[in-house]
């Protein structure tokens, strides 16, 4: 009986060196294949111009508000800089209804525990005639593309 315990033992243990080599060649062999991030491409293009009446006008695809002022366009993050809930403009205000930061017009921070002002993106009129902008480009606030006068 004691024969029959040790050979149980050792075929425990055998198995368990197979399993372990087994288990350090499935980690090489997975070195081999890349690890691929799909993100959401950072420019984009939006709707025409015409298209945005005066004033904010919130993107929910893109989590961004464009800003029509005249025939001058700008575009804020309305991803708050606290903890990246969505924030709403309220009239005067863009408001976070997560946890209270509130942003002046200009994205720029009133009180809450928001950390920083709302991002602005740099917008620029693509070939086609559409509002394009590139999210990994920040720009100063106060940026806006002007477009041109019709002939």
């Amino acid at each position: 009986m004691d024969s029959h315990r040790r050979q149980l033992l050792r075929w425990f243990g055998k198995g368990s060196v197979v399993a372990a080599f087994l288990a350090q060649i499935g980690a090489a062999a997975r070195a081999f294949l890349p690890n691929v991030l799909y993100e959401p491409p950072t420019s984009f293009k939006l709707d025409s111009p015409t298209d945005y009446p005066q004033g904010y006008t919130f993107d929910s695809e893109h989590r961004l508000f464009v800003i029509r002022q005249a025939d001058r366009f700008h575009v804020i993050s309305a991803i708050c800089t606290h903890l990246g809930c969505t924030v709403q403009w309220r009239g005067t205000e863009f408001d976070c209804p997560c946890h209270g930061s509130r942003f002046r017009p200009d994205g720029s921070v009133i009180g809450g525990p928001a950390p920083r002002p709302l991002p602005w993106f740099e917008v620029s009129l693509s070939p086609d005639g559409l509002l394009e902008v590139d999210s990994a480009q920040t720009v100063p606030a106060g940026s806006s593309l002007k477009l041109p006068a019709k002939a």
